[in-house]
């Protein structure tokens, strides 16, 4: 009897081929983008000790109380499937003793990221992440030019959104702004869902989260940050705004907007796009000034951000997909034995000088060979028969126009690396034509 078939986790899913060509695209533009900044790579590891995300993401966070897949490891540790990578790229930083040395840190990274969440689009339990962080410098100009950089990568990827930031005041101003929202909260609380009855208590900003449509008039009638800000916040928000301004950046000032951290101060931001439903941000961040201190480093300034790898792909223009659509450069259809040791040899030599090879090893046809070079949108077929062996000369058709012609092992080298010098197709000197 046949066992069942054993399925992946709900929500989760595996990444196909086809679908992995939009997010090479984008992780392609990420690392160019954020190098052109001066950002280096870091890794770091999917599990890390409860204790890190507890201490930095807040208890009271739906993230750390209600979504993380944490468990006892054989050494009865608790560990937790990272949530979020912000908190394990600061323990990197404070562990690894990266603030020796300059004045500024600039990392970025990739990686999946784990919540168990509702289901619905856009959202997964297994999601992708990509994301920079800065350590050092305080500056307003440092929160806007992060701010702009992101802004460049969408741009670069042809992808239209928006840039909304706030600023959600210290550890100086907040506290008495929180004191205010929840009185107002509790005289509201009847007419609020019940995970913003739970919010009103245990984090009482998340309230501007909510997205149930019963809960909007309350919200928009709740007093705002930015009128409690202190007067540092408000000057640091002023020049960050002045920044962006200068640097020609669109921007909406959202009074309402919040990040669902308790690591974040001062400025925040999200990019959105209209493509998306309700779950439309694709870039989250801000400053998170403090959070080192929290998980046992040195005082240390700090702002960055997240991408949605999920969500930009899904949105990604056809055009700039179609631009990361993988073809060989060349397959090799072979008739006979002797032909397909031939093809093997040269495949062998084509792809050591960095050219991709393809072919078919199930003995077809010629004409089923020819087939399957077109489904594969390869950019050229070399033929190799008997009388191509004989001669040490073989038959080189270029697909996209059916052109084809003889060419010696050497000239179809040369050939090869002028087609990767100047553009697919297209040779330093012109073939010989076989009419």
């Amino acid at each position: 009897m046949a066992e069942s078939l054993i399925n992946n986790l709900p929500g989760t899913r595996d990444l196909l081929p086809e679908e992995l060509v939009a997010w090479h695209v984008v992780e392609d533009c990420a690392r160019r983008i954020f190098r052109q900044y001066g950002f280096l790579e870091i890794r770091t590891p999917i599990i890390e000790p409860t204790e890190l995300f507890a201490r930095g993401i807040g208890e009271d966070t739906d993230i750390v109380g209600k979504e993380m897949y944490t468990f006892l490891d054989r050494g009865n540790r608790s560990v937790t499937l990272r949530p979020e990578a912000t908190a394990s790229v600061v323990r990197a930083y404070i562990q690894n003793a990266l603030y020796r040395g300059s004045g500024i840190t600039k990392l970025f990274y990739f990686g999946p990221m784990f919540r168990y969440e509702k289901k619905q689009k856009g959202r997964w339990r297994q999601f992708y992440q990509a994301g920079v962080e800065v350590f050092g410098p305080d500056h307003p100009a440092i929160d806007a030019e992060v701010i702009e950089m992101a802004l460049r990568f969408t741009e670069s990827l042809g992808v239209e959104a928006s840039l909304q930031i706030n600023s959600i005041g210290c550890r100086r101003c907040r506290p008495p702004y929180l004191e205010i929202l929840r009185r107002r909260l509790q005289g509201e609380i009847s007419g609020l869902c019940e995970d913003c009855r739970r919010r009103a208590h245990t984090n009482s900003l998340r309230v501007f989260d909510c997205k149930v449509e019963t809960c909007q008039p309350i919200i928009l009638n709740l007093p705002s940050i930015a009128d409690n800000l202190c007067s540092e916040c408000s000057e640091h928000f002023s020049r960050v705004k002045k920044h962006l301004d200068d640097a020609g950046v669109a921007y909406e000032t959202v009074p309402g907007l919040v990040r669902g951290l308790d690591y974040y101060v001062r400025t925040a931001f999200e990019i959105v796009s209209r493509e998306l439903g309700a779950q439309n941000t694709i870039i989250g961040g801000g400053r998170y000034d403090g959070l080192s201190e929290v998980i046992g480093g040195p005082p240390v300034k700090a702002i960055g951000f997240a991408v949605g790898l999920d969500r930009l792909a899904m949105i990604l223009p056809e055009e700039k997909r179609r631009s990361g659509v993988w073809r060989p450069d060349l397959f090799i259809a072979y008739k006979g034995e002797a032909a397909f040791r031939r093809a093997l040899l040269l495949a062998r030599d084509i792809r050591r000088r960095e050219r991709s090879c393809m072919l078919d090893f199930s003995d077809a046809s010629l004409k089923s060979q020819m087939r399957l070079a077109n489904k594969i949108n390869a950019a050229h077929v070399l033929i190799v028969g008997d009388d191509e062996l004989s001669r040490d000369t073989y038959t080189l058709k270029r697909m996209h126009d059916s052109r084809q012609w003889e060419v010696t092992p050497p000239e179809l080298t040369e050939y090869l690396a002028s087609c990767a010098d100047q553009g697919e197709g297209q040779p330093r000197s012109g073939p010989r034509r076989i009419e």
